[in-house]
């Protein structure tokens, strides 16, 4: 067999070129599924905050006098309590994993005045400090990109009906 022969056969021969394809498209793969990983996290994780806010402040505003502002006092003897509302499930397990972590849970209270049925109206606010670390952020530094820790606060308020 010639020289010539053995390159022209060569050039015809396809049998490695799937593997160059895949090892071309693998890196833009591995970008799209931790986009997506990453994505789902940041939103599943939001949403549970959410609802755990909602529900600290929904308890809050039932098991909290609804004279409060007349008697005076704050909110501050619910602190561990809407911290473990937000934080854990009904059993006591904890809903987050270790890369994302809610820092801080503040109830706060507010006595707003108007024309109003009883007067002063109890208002109490649950704030909620969420921080999420993102495993997958070596992925994105082999394309040059960075995903900083992203921190954010979710609130929400509600009337104080008292027991």
């Amino acid at each position: 067999m010639s020289f010539i022969s053995r390159i022209s056969r060569f050039r015809r021969a396809d049998d490695g070129a799937a593997l160059v394809e895949f090892a071309f498209v693998l890196p833009l793969m591995l970008l799209i599924f931790a986009v997506i990983i990453e994505g789902s996290r940041t939103f599943w994780a939001y949403q549970t905050t959410i609802a755990g806010v909602r529900d600290a402040t929904r308890f809050i505003a039932r098991a909290e006098a609804s004279d409060i502002c007349e008697t005076g006092g704050g909110l501050t003897q619910w602190t561990a309590r809407a911290g473990s509302i937000v934080r854990q499930s009904q059993s006591g397990t904890d809903l987050f994993p270790s890369t994302i972590s809610v820092t801080s849970v503040i109830p706060t209270l507010a006595c707003i005045s108007g024309n109003y049925a009883m007067g002063t109206v109890p208002v109490a606010t649950v704030t909620a400090q969420l921080e999420i670390d993102y495993p997958f952020a070596g992925v994105f530094s082999f394309f040059d990109l960075s995903l900083p820790k992203v921190t954010t606060v979710i609130s929400d308020t509600g009337r104080i009906f008292g027991t």
